[in-house]
């Protein structure tokens, strides 16, 4: 089951940064999802094996599950979920002044490549 979370993370990790790169808000939004979904199931995979619930004088220190592997999950959840909602508004806001979703070229850029 590992290697398959890692082939999962691996291929959301490319379409993510893929789709980061490209010119359309609406593309750059999806990609951030996926990133945050690439780092959700690497901490799953992170976390190792399942173990048992950590109940007072039932199991033994080492059989019991880590809970932090699960923490982060749900951190890195709530971050995505904001990080998505921020960018919205963005794209949003982006639609309202121009008409359309596509990032322009920066002109202090273009000035200081030339």
């Amino acid at each position: 089951m590992t290697i398959g979370l890692l082939i999962a993370v691996g291929a959301l990790t490319s379409v993510g940064v893929f789709l980061i790169t490209a010119r359309s808000l609406s593309r750059i939004i999806l990609g951030f999802a996926l990133l945050g979904h690439a780092v959700v199931l690497a901490l799953v995979a992170a976390g190792g094996e399942a173990g048992e619930p950590p109940l007072a004088n039932r199991v033994s220190a080492e059989t019991i599950a880590n809970p932090v592997p699960q923490a982060l999950a749900l951190t890195a959840i709530v971050i995505s979920f904001g990080l998505t909602l921020f960018l919205l508004a963005l794209a949003r806001r982006q639609q309202e002044l121009t008409g359309d979703d596509l990032v322009e070229d920066d002109l202090e850029d273009l000035r200081v490549a030339q």
